[in-house]
């Protein structure tokens, strides 16, 4: 029997609703909800992120404000302005889409950013907080993925989980999420030596690593839920993910598809640390 869907434009979808209804409660107390993007270069994909985020926050109700900076932008000036949105009471979350331009050092400008603004979850104070229990702000995406997995009914108290990737945007932080619910974690990376052997014996597998069909059925314990974070273009130009999904779908009790699994809830998460931020500003 194929694999539930987890359809994660649907759980977006409802997380906004969510979202919209508490920005509409600070607006009735005169309070206006704020985040800030700055976008340097005119990187296709990132534009497109871009959009698409400040989008979901006129859907909700957040004032979001853009500020796109040419490529030739210096470190000193983005620096600035990142400076004056810090100190700006009507921005509550600050994002700075990633990747920078080579000449800029993507470290400093994250930690140059107010870690009570951090609406991406990647200051080290954030880290560390999250390390400790004590998340102020949780990454987008893994934060989107514990979600996806409560949706889905995931017991993780006990569980084994794997991740698949090591990186501090999603694998790190994903892990230490899954930890914190009581799962046993197996972080595994390029140099696992035998992947199959951590994946057959998992729960649930979070597959975050960007190559198209690493995950294939064979490697997956009948019933485990399976979170496709990769985000691929496969040679028809079509998205994919790092899971083989037609065939891991009739082994697994859950799957998420890509596109239409962890993406949407990417952005979605990214308007709940927003409002959280607004709510802790205002009281």
């Amino acid at each position: 029997m194929s694999a539930k869907l987890i359809d994660g434009n649907a759980l977006a979808a409802s997380i906004r609703n969510d979202v919209g209804r508490r920005v509409r409660r600070l607006a009735d107390l005169g309070l206006t909800t704020g985040l800030a993007v700055v976008l340097v270069g005119d990187d296709p994909a990132s534009a497109v992120y871009v959009r698409n985020k400040v989008k979901d926050c006129h859907e909700v109700g957040i004032v979001s404000t853009l500020d796109r900076l040419p490529a030739q932008t210096t470190e000193a000036a983005l620096l600035a302005r990142i400076a004056q949105l810090n100190a700006d009471p009507a921005v509550h979350g600050i994002l700075v889409q990633l990747p920078l331009p080579r000449h800029i050092d993507s470290h400093r400008v994250i930690e140059a950013i107010s870690p009570a603004k951090d609406a991406d979850g990647f200051h080290v104070s954030n880290v560390g907080m999250l390390v400790t229990g004590q998340a102020l702000f949780r990454p987008c995406t893994p934060y989107g993925v514990m979600k996806m997995l409560e949706h889905a009914g995931a017991h993780l108290d006990g569980a084994e989980a794997v991740v698949i990737g090591r990186s501090n945007i999603v694998g790190k932080p994903q892990a230490l999420m899954l930890l914190a619910e009581g799962a046993t974690v197996t972080i595994c990376h390029s140099r696992t030596r035998d992947l199959a052997a951590h994946t057959r014996r998992a729960d649930i597998i979070v597959a975050a690593v960007g190559r198209i069909g690493l995950v294939t059925a064979d490697m997956v314990k009948p019933g485990a839920i399976v979170i496709d974070v990769g985000m691929n273009r496969g040679a028809d130009g079509k998205l994919c993910g790092d899971v083989d999904f037609a065939a891991v779908r009739e082994v697994a009790s859950a799957i998420t598809p890509v596109p239409g699994g962890v993406g949407p809830m990417t952005r979605a998460m990214l308007l709940v640390n927003t409002i959280e931020a607004a709510e802790r500003a205002a009281g």
